[in-house]
């Protein structure tokens, strides 16, 4: 399955995002949050792997604003520390702000079925948490999101289900960090946490260095079923 780029207009300028489409030609709406690398081969994997359940995916460019059209991977030190320099130049609030500009762009394609949700990992992540939060999504989720402890009481905005895989070793989110996260969100009925003890930063990733294929498996279908449960 191969999907496109095509091109979201905003107030700020218009910014770019890949479209993925199911077989059947339409399905609900899944907006894919991408990690520090950009809009790059694995998240156009994802995007299209949601396709292929039956999702009208769409990845966009969040990293438009700094430079538009980064793919880059974490194989080399340069590309690693490019992608941090990134996410430190990265402007959450208009993140934000394209979020749901890209939410409501996916909401008014054809190929939308009706309700709309997001998904998240690494930065993507916490923005899916911050998503939940601050916008109208339907359903969203969250893999191995960074700092969402710093941000607990964005909660009360919480008006939608909220699933989050936790790293249970995390070299971003530590002990610490993550009993935050349990604190602070396991009594809301919204939410669902879900552990994967000695499982470490990305383990999602299949081409990356710490993939945990039966963690990974096991999110991936908890995933699946909470977004049709919530958005078909």
């Amino acid at each position: 399955m191969s999907g496109q780029d095509i091109e979201i207009e905003s107030d700020d300028g218009n910014f770019s995002a890949y479209l993925a489409l199911p077989a059947s030609g339409s399905g609900p709406g899944v907006l894919v949050l991408q990690e520090i690398f950009g809009v790059n081969a694995s998240m156009r994997a994802i995007t299209d792997w949601l396709a292929g359940e039956g999702f009208t995916a769409l990845c966009p460019d969040l990293f438009w604003r700094i430079e538009p059209g980064i793919q880059i991977t974490d194989k080399t030190e340069a590309e690693l520390n490019r992608a941090f320099e990134l996410f430190g130049l990265f402007n959450q609030d208009t993140g934000l702000q394209d979020i749901r500009t890209s939410l409501s762009a996916l909401r008014a394609l054809d190929a939308c079925s009706g309700k709309a949700g997001a998904i998240g990992y690494c930065l993507g992540g916490l923005l899916a948490y911050r998503t939940a939060c601050h916008t109208d999504s339907d359903a969203s989720v969250g893999y191995y999101g960074v700092s969402i402890e710093d941000r607990l009481a964005e909660a009360a905005g919480i008006s939608a289900p909220l699933m989050l895989h936790i790293a249970g070793a995390d070299q971003f989110v530590p002990a610490a960090a993550q009993a935050r996260l349990h604190d602070g969100l396991g009594s809301n009925p919204l939410v669902t946490l879900h552990d994967y003890p000695g499982k470490e930063h990305a383990f999602a990733r299949p081409d990356g260095l710490h993939y945990a294929a039966d963690s990974a498996n096991l999110a991936n279908q908890r995933t699946l079923d909470f977004l049709h449960r919530h958005l078909d």
